[in-house]
This record gives structure tokens, C-alpha cells and sequence, in this order.
């Protein structure tokens, strides 16, 4: 199954690596929105979550705020 999955990000929080990692490790191809450097990204990511902080991780059209890799292994069927 092709998953669809966007992780909002900035370059600087560990815990946006630790969920970029945890894709890469379960070998889930993603893409990063860097919302610090990317204004679109970000109202975007607010839109859909209204989070401002990140991780966000969009999930075949469901949000997981932050790093939470139960749920991320839930909808990824992991």
C-alpha cells in the first residue's frame, strides 16, 4: 500500500529528526516541509493541525502532532 505522508519540520528540533528517522528506518518514504524557511508549509501544517509547533505528521490525511511513534505505526500499519 502506497502510503501519503508529509512530515512538517524545522531544521533545528530533535524531535522532527527522531520522527524523520523513525520513517527512514521503517524504510516510509515521506515529504519534509520545512516550515521554517517555507511560509506556504507552515500555514498549511497550521491549517491542518493548529499546531504551530512541530513534528507535525500528516498520515494518509490524518494529523499526528508530534513525535508519537504508536501512533505513527498505526497508521502507517507498521
Amino acid at each position: 500500500m502506497t502510503q501519503n505522508v508529509k512530515v512538517f519540520s524545522t531544521k533545528t528540533s530533535p524531535y522532527c529528526v527522531m520522527a524523520k528517522n523513525f520513517l527512514k528506518k521503517n524504510k516510509v518514504e515521506y515529504e519534509d516541509l520545512d516550515v521554517g524557511s517555507n511560509s506556504i508549509a507552515a500555514r498549511e501544517m497550521i491549517q491542518k493541525s493548529g499546531q504551530h509547533g512541530v513534528p507535525v505528521i500528516e498520515i494518509n490525511n490524518q494529523i499526528v502532532v508530534g513525535f508519537n511513534p504508536v501512533a505513527m505505526s498505526e497508521l502507517l500499519e507498521l
